[in-house]
């Protein structure tokens, strides 16, 4: 089992950098400013709009995993909201990503899970399936498998492979470290005239 990194560690931006700028969920944004997350996906496949399947993987989920949900993009229908977060906040769940809508948005933040959504929509979900728990999946249009790395900040949500994620940490931390050296060296330019 790997080590992932802790939440806020390791900028989004910088790893989808070492990944050759792959693996970043298109519009997946944070609900709040601030959120954080870092952990194992735990995947689940549902038609849009319906959240059964949010509810039987927190049957199985283990702490600090990410909850990844492909809802097939749908903004229409809200997977979550603040009674879904309580349950996953109670289960210590590393945060949830979902390509697809939430709502609560205030109470979500007051909770302090971190949630990143395709959009927001007060309109609520269905709760009748089908969906698929522990199954590759796609969100934002990136592959997700159990297991992979799932990490998100103010920039956005990317996916690592999990066979990839030592070489793309270390990968990530030599441009960190080259970033540091171009910084120092804005620091000493002297304006010309």
């Amino acid at each position: 089992m790997h080590d992932y990194p802790t939440p806020g560690a390791l900028p989004v931006a910088t790893v989808s950098d070492a990944m050759d700028r792959f693996g970043v969920a298109d519009g997946i944004r944070p609900l709040w400013p601030g959120a954080t997350l870092s952990g194992p996906a735990f995947t689940v496949w549902t038609r849009p709009g319906d959240n059964k399947g949010l509810h039987a993987a927190f049957e199985t989920i283990r702490r600090g995993e990410v909850l990844v949900v492909n809802g097939g993009g749908d903004t229409s229908r809200a997977l979550i909201g603040e009674l879904v977060v309580q349950k996953a906040r109670a289960l210590r769940v590393g945060g949830i990503v979902l390509d697809g809508a939430a709502r609560d948005v205030a109470e979500l933040a007051a909770l302090g899970v971190p949630v990143f959504a395709r959009a927001v929509t007060p309109a609520g979900p269905w709760k009748n399936g089908p969906y698929r728990i522990g199954e590759p999946i796609a969100v934002g249009g990136v592959p997700a498998a159990p297991g992979d790395w799932v990490l998100g900040d103010d920039d956005g949500v990317a996916v690592v492979p999990r066979a990839r994620i030592d070489e793309v940490v270390e990968g990530a931390r030599g441009l960190i470290a080259g970033e540091a050296e171009r910084r120092a060296a804005n620091q000493r330019l002297v304006p010309r005239g």
